[in-house]
């Protein structure tokens, strides 16, 4: 790797040293591009685990780490965040893997704000896709750094210059390119390391978790030249068009957002993830300040050396244990330290609350942290007191800039098979919806509960946890409902009039903010002209509970 690192001298504090330590990052991508492989295999080099699984390895009973969910075994997909810590080097991890299919993108967008860091992995064969599009211009607005993984090379796939090329027109991010490969497919011989002049050579099946893949300098690369010719003169030729284009690595850069250094590799042949591993440790930042509220709409930055202990709720999940129908509120702490049973303010509500037993997440399985410092993330058992974008802080009444909730694209009603179910059907729906599994919505007239869903895949995890982890069998059918909006007014009794005249179209949340749900764009347009001094918001961090 190069010598340039964003690793400094040890603080002299403990708590600074410590801090310099982590590295928080997300992994992302478009559905089947090798997301989980590549996290199943950073795990493995990370020494997490002593086997890999793979997502569609469902024959023999084999399954990825992340991928705990019942229905995730089942689909061949993942479908829910999972979070992941292990050490590295004297490097502590704290890996993130998110669902890459759009239905799940809320999930992401939550996690994309608990990370310093990304690693987006890229399919050699097919390029830049939709998703990826949608989850780099998320990590654009917070300027979080991205290391780029081309995968699969060890296919036919498309020339490496043409997917740099419509990675930076595409995407808008310049690429410095730290490997290229040599070769492709049957003929894809390693890559090249532009920083450091070395080959690392490609056998497939050689490089395992127990040793490094070989690496060539001087004679050695000059042998394996000679008997591949071809493929070292096309290399030859590219590389000296990227360098030519000057297309350097510059950490200042690639710690803005401005440029991602792209490596090249074979995930599911372990080749090139012991490179994203290095370059994560060397590269990626240690936890990073977040701007939180102060009073109204002042602001400041918490530095994580800071000595009080802050952090946010970014991700609910029911029953990871379904034998205990427990619920895990998974925080980012962002300064300080965690301690076991310390008390901390609960900003939202203004009381105190004492985390006995926080845990710490290898997917589901979990194990008690007795001590956690910004940048980590750790579970809290949740009784229904925490919800995400929740703060809890040791003194201060700071508040994170809000992590949203968008309006739903689709919306559908549970209708019970078994009308004797109803009061599992509600405690399912609260509880997947506090989660953010699904959006719920409690109509203020007459009428069954309502849900909100980005995508329809959702609404068919749903109907699948519902029966399998709360014993309910529900049909979902299509409401007539075009979109949803959160309604405030700084007036109440204006407020309160307009309630009384649009019931019919206003529901609750889970958190008991008012909605509209608007039956077409055309009457959304009329109501919002009708009642100028009621604002019509896109996302729930805007949400306003009625006045008893």
């Amino acid at each position: 790797m190069s010598t340039e690192s964003t690793e400094t001298a040890a603080p002299a504090s403990g708590l600074g040293r410590q801090v310099a330590r982590r590295r928080t990052f997300a992994i992302i991508s478009h559905p089947d591009a090798g997301k989980t492989t590549l996290t199943e295999k950073l795990l493995l080099f990370g020494g997490a685990i002593q086997m890999a699984g793979t997502v569609k390895a469902r024959k023999s009973g084999r399954y990825a780490t992340s991928d705990w969910l019942e229905v995730e075994k089942q689909r061949g997909i993942s479908v829910a965040s999972s979070v992941m810590q292990f050490e590295y080097d004297d490097c502590v991890i704290n890996l993130l893997d998110t669902p890459g299919h759009k239905d799940f993108s809320e999930d992401t967008y939550r996690v994309l704000t608990a990370v310093d860091a990304a690693v987006m992995v890229v399919d050699a064969a097919k390029g830049v896709e939709e998703q990826t599009i949608k989850l780099l211009e998320v990590c654009r607005l917070r300027h979080t750094p991205i290391i780029t993984f081309i995968n699969k090379l060890d296919r036919e796939v498309r020339e490496p210059l043409e997917l740099l090329d419509e990675i930076e027109s595409v995407l808008k991010i310049n690429c410095a390119p730290v490997t290229w490969p040599i070769g492709m497919g049957k003929s894809f011989q390693g890559v090249y390391h532009l920083l450091d002049d070395s080959v690392l050579r490609f056998v497939p099946g050689e490089e395992k978790a127990g040793g490094d893949v070989e690496v060539l300098r001087g004679q050695a690369i000059h042998y394996l030249r000679e008997r591949h010719p071809m493929e070292f003169e096309r290399m030859d030729g590219e590389i000296e068009l990227v360098r030519g284009a000057g297309a350097t690595f510059h950490i200042d850069d690639f710690l803005e957002g401005y440029q991602t250094p792209v490596f090249f590799g074979s995930a599911i042949n372990n080749f090139g993830v012991r490179e994203i591993l290095r370059a994560l440790k060397a590269w990626a930042p240690p936890p990073q300040p977040r701007e939180a509220y102060v009073s109204g709409t002042e602001t400041r930055f918490v530095h994580p050396e800071e000595a009080p202990f802050t952090g946010f709720v970014f991700k609910i999940q029911a029953n990871m244990d379904p034998n205990h129908r427990d619920r895990i509120a998974f925080f980012r702490v962002c300064s300080g330290k965690y301690s076991q049973g310390m008390k901390v303010r609960h900003r939202r509500t203004g009381k105190e609350i004492k985390v006995a037993n926080a845990v710490v997440f290898m997917a589901n399985e979990r194990t008690r942290s007795e001590e956690a410092y910004a940048g980590d993330i750790i579970g809290i058992h949740n009784h229904g007191q925490l919800q995400i974008g929740d703060a809890l802080t040791e003194g201060e009444n700071l508040a994170f800039k809000g992590i949203p909730y968008f309006a739903p694209d689709l919306f559908c009603r549970a209708r019970l098979r078994d009308p004797l179910k109803s009061k599992q059907l509600n405690k399912g729906l609260q509880e997947l919806g506090e989660e953010g599994a699904i959006q719920v919505f409690t109509p203020m007239a007459a009428g069954m509960v309502l849900l909100g869903a980005v995508g329809q895949l959702q609404f068919e995890v749903v109907e699948h946890r519902l029966k399998t982890e709360y014993g309910v069998d529900a049909v979902f059918e299509r409401a007539d409902v075009h979109t949803a909006r959160w309604v405030t007014c700084p007036d109440a009794v204006h407020l309160a009039e307009f309630v009384k005249a649009n019931q019919v179209r206003l529901a609750h949340d889970v958190d008991d903010n008012v909605v509209y749900l608007s039956p077409n764009s055309v009457n959304l347009g009329l109501t919002m002209e009708r009642w100028p001094k009621v604002v019509f918001h896109a996302t729930r961090e805007h949400g306003q509970k009625l006045a008893d």
